[in-house]
């Protein structure tokens, strides 16, 4: 499978208007973004079950979350902790996009999400209440709350939003999947799309399907669990959380004097995995190679890129191999500021993608926290590098043989906009090689 949007569309360009997140490391965007820079973690020992027997017993946790506090009473019977996540980071996009939404047509506006397993929390405590107690105890609300579709659900009904919406479920990949087809929404005429991933499945039930895929790591120590690409690399660690941002056309946006432009999604692919002992080649390189082609956009053009960073080994390789296909060795610097936050698997991709964007307004590559070492000819950066920016490349990858890659370009700089100084791409990181 492969998708990439036909380059005749290019005429309708859709810009970010307004971000929205609910991360381990931050109930908010800005808050998320200092502590993304100041390399504070949000991985911890895992609090919301008794986690002791398992192998893996971190989590990412978005922290001192208080539903009540951000959303009306009748909704937080009827809905799982991911789904008040994406409400409540849906609520911060609208805020920081300022657009009026009473002034659209509420059948031009709507919401594309991603997730992976839905309301899975909900789901399980309501099985146990079927299996302890019998079917009364079983809440009305599990008919829809469980569902992956929820939360696009939840988020247009609450603002209005009756025109083309939908749900992507590519696991990890799906945070930009659904962003794809948002833009391919606003080019057919939409006014705003709300999109985005989110995730959480910090249960025993959530936890056990992940600890089957063999990918969780079995470290203790919060600081070393998560190493994207290292030497020491033995798995992820999961999380909660999403980024939700809101998209319009570039000229509406103009239009209505958009307090802010964070940048344009000017290029998306999707790519699939041959069947495993096929021999063919995975689907990333091909992934990005269409992604850049729909964003016109050749690889030197591209200044960071956020990768996948699945900190598994063998993928990692994979990873690896495929950007110094398109890039060369160490040819473009390359992070993972999700190693703050462990793997928010549908949310993990749209946080990226989150990331990527604030980092293009404030000319500065946030650090991959935790890698000290790896094997692979990447420019990995591990520090804050400060460095003007004008083009990304966010890159995800789903279990089952997703592969999605969006281009994102920010909004032309006034003239006498003073660059903070460039650091040489040949001054590279210290690191250890095969």
């Amino acid at each position: 499978m492969t998708t990439a949007p036909a380059a005749a569309q290019r005429a309708a360009p859709a810009v970010v208007t307004g971000i929205g997140v609910a991360a381990p490391t931050g109930l908010s965007t800005e808050t998320y973004w200092a502590a993304t820079l100041a390399g504070i973690p949000g991985i911890r020992p895992v609090s919301r079950f008794a986690a002791e027997r398992y192998s893996c017993r971190l989590a990412g946790e978005v922290p001192e979350f208080d539903p009540a506090a951000h959303l009306p009473g009748r909704l937080l019977p009827q809905t799982d902790p991911m789904t008040r996540l994406a409400l409540i980071a849906a609520q911060s996009a609208l805020l920081d996009a300022g657009a009026a939404l009473t002034s659209l047509d509420e059948f031009s506006m709507g919401v594309v999400t991603a997730a992976s397993g839905g309301g899975i929390e909900f789901g399980q405590r309501e099985l146990q209440n079927l299996w302890f107690s019998g079917k009364e105890h079983v809440s009305a609300y599990q008919s829809f709350a469980w569902f992956y579709a929820v939360n696009t659900g939840q988020i247009s009904i609450r603002h209005g939003m009756r025109g083309p919406s939908g749900v992507i479920v590519t696991e990890q990949a799906g945070g930009l999947d659904a962003v794809g087809q948002a833009r391919r929404r606003i080019r057919q005429g939409a006014s705003l799309m709300v999109t985005g991933g989110v995730d959480g499945a910090l249960c025993p039930g959530g936890w056990a399907a992940q600890l089957a895929t063999g990918n969780l790591t079995r470290r203790s120590d919060p600081a070393l669990a998560y190493q994207p690409f290292g030497i020491d690399a033995d798995g992820y660690v999961p999380a909660e959380g999403c980024a939700i941002l809101v998209l319009e056309p570039a000229d509406a946006a103009e239009r209505r004097g958009a307090a802010q432009v964070y940048g344009e999604i000017a290029g998306y692919a999707a790519t699939h995995d041959p069947r495993p002992g096929s021999g063919r080649p995975p689907g990333l390189r091909r992934a990005i190679e269409l992604a850049l082609a729909d964003g016109g956009a050749e690889p030197s053009e591209v200044d960071v890129v956020f990768a996948d960073g699945a900190g598994v080994p063998a993928m990692d390789k994979a990873e690896a191999q495929a950007l110094e296909s398109v890039f060369g060795a160490y040819g473009v610097p390359v992070t993972v500021p999700k190693s703050l936050t462990g793997r928010m698997f549908a949310g993990g991709a749209a946080l990226d993608l989150a990331a990527a964007l604030l980092a293009i307004r404030d000319d500065v590559i946030p650090p991959t926290v935790g890698t000290t070492a790896w094997r692979f000819n990447l420019d990995l950066v591990t520090t804050v590098r400060r460095t003007p920016l004008r083009t990304a490349l966010v890159l995800a990858r789903g279990i089952g043989g997703f592969n999605a890659a969006v281009l994102v370009r920010g909004p032309a700089r006034s003239a006498h906009t003073s660059p903070v100084p460039s650091q040489n791409r040949n001054e590279r990181e210290s690191h250890e090689q095969d």
